[in-house]
């Protein structure tokens, strides 16, 4: 077989007979060739859609869920309707040590505040931190660092602002840390400057000062503004938002049934959707594709056919001089493999293409549709593999039908 392959007269029979009708044959493979384009075009942009979302939602910690205290609903124990609810440090620390599967709790607080520095000044959003928040939800730090424990163990004086503050409130250049701005009127260190984010995830924030310290200058004492559960990527968010809400509601005296007592953002659940929608869409572009494919390959058989038919002679003479069977079919299954693979690698090489403009095009800046539009050499492998088998099975049909005829009535045959 290795040496009919190679054989020079082989391929001369090949050329040859798809030479006879060059247009039946260009026909044949384009149906081929978009199979493959289509499929690695659509595989690439949905990988490309993929890459975007990553980037944007890449530094959140996504097994997350957002708990805040709004107004009750129903009254219980003595409590009347529309009780505010105030989340504490405590509840927090519950959270962490009673509801399973909870990774990290992490308290935050937020105010506005006037922050000025020489002739410069502006009204800012100031949120109080811990490390942790760093940890689950990235800061992209262009200079310094983020809030260390030490500056909540000390209560210190400390900021990190972000791009839009430093370019209100420094000369373009000037170099921001260890520099001193006035928070409502108390000196602050700058420590770090973060660039801001495509995405706010919670309220956004400017500037952020350890957690303690923002306690003490908004006399806030126990009381937070809203937490960030993370989850152990084991666990189900939901289970443990539902879960987190009811510890709450026993520790603050609120009715059970109450669902406007706690507001919440599930970052898992809007995740899981999306994360979803992409692997719908992948799968719906490898169906597309694999049946556009097998329709292109059955076209391929289906030419061969009436090839089969036109040739009823040329085969007849071919078994009277001594070719046997097998020696037939081998030929018809090498033409169907030969059409397959070059429409095959035709269609690779367009979908590249493709994939290339619409990276140029769509995948350029901050907010791209489209990022990195690509398929790895083992994805374009697979549907290059399935041609060769799919010709091949393809081929045996009118293989077969070609070596049913007895020569003496090929001879015949008019």
């Amino acid at each position: 077989m290795i040496r009919f392959l190679f054989d020079r007269d082989t391929w001369q029979e090949v050329w040859d007979s798809l030479g006879k009708n060059k247009l039946r044959s260009v026909l044949t493979m384009v149906g081929v060739w978009w199979g493959i384009l289509l499929l690695i075009g659509l595989l690439g942009s949905a990988k490309g859609i993929e890459n975007a979302f990553n980037r944007l939602f890449g530094d959140f910690a996504t097994n997350s869920v957002f708990i805040w205290g709004q107004s009750t609903s129903k009254p219980f124990k003595g409590f009347q309707e529309g009780k505010i609810v105030r989340l504490s440090l405590s509840d927090a620390k519950r959270i962490e040590e009673n509801i399973e599967g909870v990774d990290f709790v992490v308290p935050r607080n937020q105010n506005q505040g006037f922050a000025s520095r020489k002739m410069f000044s502006g009204n800012f959003s100031i949120a109080g931190d811990y490390p942790m928040l760093d940890f689950v939800q990235k800061k992209n730090l262009l200079k310094g660092r983020f809030i260390n424990q030490n500056d909540i163990n000390e209560n210190k004086k400390t900021a990190v602002i972000s791009e839009n503050v430093y370019m209100q409130l420094f000369d373009k250049d000037e170099n921001a840390i260890g520099q001193y701005i006035q928070v409502n009127g108390i000196n602050f260190t700058v420590i770090g400057v973060f660039e801001e984010s495509n995405i706010n995830m919670g309220p956004s924030s400017d500037m952020h000062i350890p957690f303690s310290t923002f306690q003490q200058i908004f006399k806030q004492g126990d009381k937070i503004g809203w937490m960030m559960i993370t989850g152990k990527p084991e666990y189900d968010i939901k289970q443990i938002e539902a879960d987190a809400k009811l510890l709450l509601k026993n520790l603050n005296k609120i009715h059970p049934e109450d669902k406007r007592a706690f507001g919440s953002v599930n970052l898992g659940d809007a995740f899981s959707k999306i994360t979803g929608f992409l692997k719908g869409m992948q799968f719906l572009t490898w169906f597309v594709g694999i049946a556009t494919l097998i329709a292109g390959v059955f076209a391929i058989g289906g030419i061969l056919l009436i090839t089969v038919k036109e040739r009823t002679k040329e085969i007849g003479v071919r078994r009277a001089l001594g070719a046997t069977p097998y020696e037939v079919k081998r030929q018809i299954v090498v033409e169907a493999v030969f059409l397959t693979i070059i429409a095959g690698l035709m269609g690779i090489i367009s979908g590249g293409w493709i994939l290339i403009v619409i990276d140029s095009q769509f995948g350029q800046g901050e907010e791209a549709t489209f990022v990195n539009a690509s398929v790895s050499i083992s994805i374009v492998f697979i549907p290059l593999i399935i041609l060769v088998v799919l010709g091949t099975l393809i081929g045996l049909i009118p293989a077969f039908k070609a070596t049913s005829i007895k020569p003496i009535e090929a001879l015949r045959e008019e």
